[in-house]
């Protein structure tokens, strides 16, 4: 386990590192300078701006002093925003960002796996029909479009949800419908389809020959095996949920990490540019990583270690 996780550490190490500099790449490759717009045309002031946020330098020495940044954790000032850090934003942003996705997350995961149980429990039903049909649905339209009809809908036609804004609960609900639906339909499906194959198994048939009732069967005997390919995707569905609310913050107006992320590629801000992609890479490595660890404990057929050359 120790030799595991050490390497996954060091893969981790590797994944962000690439990512930092390719962000780093693409940002230096844009023609012009962030700062074109600042202060008119008094070349004075734009060099002295430059100076300040080491724009004047060649690019080796501005690439080492972003990999000192992350290092140190420390972004420095917004270029648009000078009387803010980076670390400001981050720290004022990342906590309704987080909890967007978590609630989000709890959201699809719940709804989803209740939606596959109930469907395979009535199989060629109605029931199931409706179920799947909804999940189709779901898969089928991307999140930033219902966002929108959520808006037209719910928000401005029948005034039903507050919107562009992050103070009540109410306000969580339309952003959380928008980005929960596409997982919550691909759990609902996935869970439907290894539960139909696990309620085929021996040790069930066993169980309803005692006469369990179906629900016991269900969350007793047969979830637990159901849910593993859920877990396996996890970490697919948590890096869409996670990139997914840059759009959706945007579109409803939340004060997070996502407001500040398409501002500063919009303004150019390197600064909140560099700091919001390296936070939010690492978190989501680290949430895969976790997702790894977790799958190997919930299956202990699985081995997360090499012993005599064999997996």
């Amino acid at each position: 386990m120790l030799k595991y996780i050490l390497k996954r550490l060091l893969i981790m190490a590797v994944t962000l590192w690439i990512i930092v500099t390719l962000t780093f790449v693409l940002m230096v490759s844009i023609p012009g300078s962030p700062l074109n717009e600042e202060r008119g045309t008094n070349e004075t002031v734009q060099k002295n701006l430059e100076a300040h946020y080491n724009l004047d330098e060649p690019y080796h020495i501005q690439y080492l002093l972003y990999l000192k940044s992350i290092v140190t954790l420390d972004f420095g000032p917004s270029i648009k925003q000078p009387n803010q850090t980076v670390n400001d934003l981050l720290g004022r942003g990342f906590p309704i960002s987080f909890e967007l996705g978590i609630v989000t997350i709890l959201v699809a995961v719940f709804s989803g796996i209740i939606l596959g149980i109930v469907a395979a429990l009535k199989h060629n039903g109605i029931i199931d029909y409706m179920a799947m049909s909804l999940a189709v649905l779901g898969i089928s339209i991307p999140n930033f479009v219902l966002a929108t009809l959520l808006i037209q809908q719910l928000a401005v036609k029948y005034e039903i949800f507050p919107v562009a804004t992050w103070s009540s609960p109410a306000h969580m609900v339309l952003p959380i419908i928008a980005l929960a639906t596409g997982p919550m339909a691909i759990i609902a499906r996935l869970t439907r389809s290894t539960m139909l194959e696990v309620l085929t198994q021996d040790y069930i048939k066993m169980a309803r020959a005692k006469g369990l009732s179906p629900w016991k069967i269900v969350f007793k005997h047969a979830l637990k095996n159901a849910l593993m390919p859920v877990v396996t995707i996890m970490g697919t569905l948590l890096a869409g949920i996670l990139t997914g609310t840059f759009v959706i913050e945007k579109i409803f107006a939340i004060p997070g990490m996502g407001k500040y992320f398409v501002e500063s590629i919009n303004q150019r801000d390197y600064p909140v540019i560099m700091g919001t992609t390296v936070f939010y890479s690492a978190f989501l490595i680290f949430m895969l990583f976790l997702v790894d660890i977790a799958y190997g404990i919930l299956d202990p057929r699985i081995k997360i270690h090499k012993k005599g050359g064999e997996s």
